[in-house]
């Protein structure tokens, strides 16, 4: 299982209290010097809402229709992955994009391809091609979206994909996992502006059930303006974090079982960096 540093945990509702101070060196009406310090200003803790009800797409449905292999550069193998859509259309604005108030592609509806849990790549083309090793396993997970990036969670919209690439550069379909996982998908990139204040926090959980008394996702929240926080999820839905501050941020997710035990096991934990700037360019 992969392992990543620790960061530390506070409750949701701690603070973190900075100091700013100034003085004054004029004279007041009896000609004496004052000093005026600020009062501490306190920094508004990170807060998590549901982003609430959304346009349903119940009969959408996300398959593989191919996975072929082709030799590429030294050993390196082209693998072409082909999906079939049904029931949704990509490319096509979600209807309530605009009353979201949060980051929303203006290329419209699409597919989440997350391999080896690394960053999604945004699909608007049930097609992707990617450049792999030989002698290497691999774990695709792959799902449908909103435009605003929001995971559609109805069975049949989404496809976990387990395949390794032997020495001859074959593609070998492996068998289907039965072992809890979680793959990660918001926040990524980079927000800017008004993108900030509603940052969509969602991921996708494989052979397990949320609940307070079932698996828990764990989540690890380290900003660079110094709001570390640590959530315990025990429900599968989307929701907005605000007051992230701006800055490089990161998330680690981390998978319990019902009595608080850390899950061993390929994804079971993960982890993901972005940035948060008020304007263009970021620092």
């Amino acid at each position: 299982m992969t392992t990543y540093s620790k960061l530390t945990a506070i409750a949701l509702c701690a603070s973190v209290l900075f100091t700013a101070s100034c003085s004054n060196n004029g004279s007041d009406d009896k000609g004496e010097t004052k000093d005026t310090a600020a009062a501490a200003v306190p920094l508004a803790p990170i807060s998590i809402t549901p982003v609430g009800t959304s346009p349903e797409f119940q009969d959408a449905q996300l398959s593989v229709a191919s996975v072929k292999a082709e030799k590429g550069a030294n050993d390196s193998v082209k693998v072409m992955f082909s999906f079939n859509v049904k029931n949704y259309e990509l490319k096509q604005q979600t209807g309530d994009a605009g009353s979201k108030l949060c980051n929303n592609s203006d290329k419209g509806q699409h597919i989440h391809f997350i391999l080896d849990n690394k960053p999604y790549k945004a699909l608007y083309m049930p097609a992707d091609t990617e450049t792999l090793g030989k002698n290497t396993e691999h774990w695709l997970m792959a799902f449908l979206s909103r435009s605003y990036h929001e995971s559609l969670k109805n069975k049949g919209a989404a496809i976990l994909y387990h395949f390794m690439i032997d020495e001859k550069g074959n593609i070998k379909k492996l068998e289907d996992p039965k072992t809890p996982m979680v793959f990660y998908s918001r926040p990524k990139g980079d927000y800017i502006g008004k993108d900030t204040a509603n940052v969509l926090f969602d991921f996708y959980v494989w052979n397990a059930t949320l609940a307070p008394d079932g698996y828990k996702v764990k989540a690890q929240i380290h900003t660079e303006s110094g709001r570390d926080t640590a959530l315990t999820i025990t429900e599968w839905k989307s929701n907005f974090l605000h007051n992230l501050g701006t800055g490089k941020a990161s998330i680690i997710l981390t998978l319990f079982d019902k009595d608080g035990k850390q899950l061993e096991g390929p994804n079971t934990q993960t982890m993901r960096s972005f940035n948060l700037a008020a304007q263009e360019p970021m620092k």
